[in-house]
């Protein structure tokens, strides 16, 4: 007997979000479309009413409402210290801004090159940057990459177009980030450690 057509479709669908598989998709299908509580309806809503109302902040990438110029950090005037932190994605913002080991302001990639996924230059959010160093007189850029091939590449990359245009000091967190590791396995004390031990590159 073969699975219901819209069931296997969106189990497909689930299956498809990041460190999810398929077993697991299939659980939470089946819970969501077996719950009696209003659940799946209120998912499909919030969904529904994130797709529609949030967009990347045109400056620096974070989600934010799409009603709004720019999102909170870049409006908040207390994080224009002239530090600037580049992150791959939104989660190492949340990550770093749980353990209170930055004040400054954000620039989210997007990704990280990579020859194996296909991701190029074209693919990243840095289109802006170097006009951002400029326009928000942004002394300090502090890399929070992976510790990978690919997070070192992008690093390098990234500090290529930047330098020939600005007098700006990078830098790169220090001890106790593992060589393969990501900012969302790292704990509080570690990251604070990475921060203040930063490297000038």
């Amino acid at each position: 007997m073969t699975m219901n057509s819209k069931i296997e479709k969106l189990i497909k669908q689930f299956s498809k979000l990041p460190r999810l598989g398929s077993r697991a998709a299939q659980r939470i299908v089946l819970y969501l479309l077996q719950d009696k509580t209003g659940k799946s309806e209120k998912l499909a809503n919030a969904l529904l009413d994130a797709a529609e109302n949030i967009r990347p902040c045109p400056v620096c990438g974070v989600l934010t409402d799409a009603d709004v110029a720019t999102c909170e950090f870049c409006r908040d005037s207390s994080r224009a210290n002239g530090q600037l932190c580049i992150v791959r994605d939104l989660s190492d913002v949340w990550t770093l801004e749980k353990s209170s080991v930055f004040l400054g302001r954000y620039h989210i990639l997007g990704g990280l090159l990579s020859g194996v996924a296909g991701t190029t230059p074209d693919d990243l959010n840095i289109a802006n940057l170097s006009e951002r160093l400029q326009k928000e007189n942004i002394t300090e850029v502090i890399f929070a990459l992976p510790n990978t091939v690919e997070g070192k590449t992008t690093q390098h990359y990234v500090m290529s177009l930047i330098t020939p245009n600005t007098q700006v000091k990078f830098y790169e967190l220090a001890s106790g980030v593992p060589l393969g590791g990501d900012l969302d396995y790292l704990d509080d004390g570690t990251l604070s450690l990475a921060f203040g031990g930063r490297k000038e590159l």
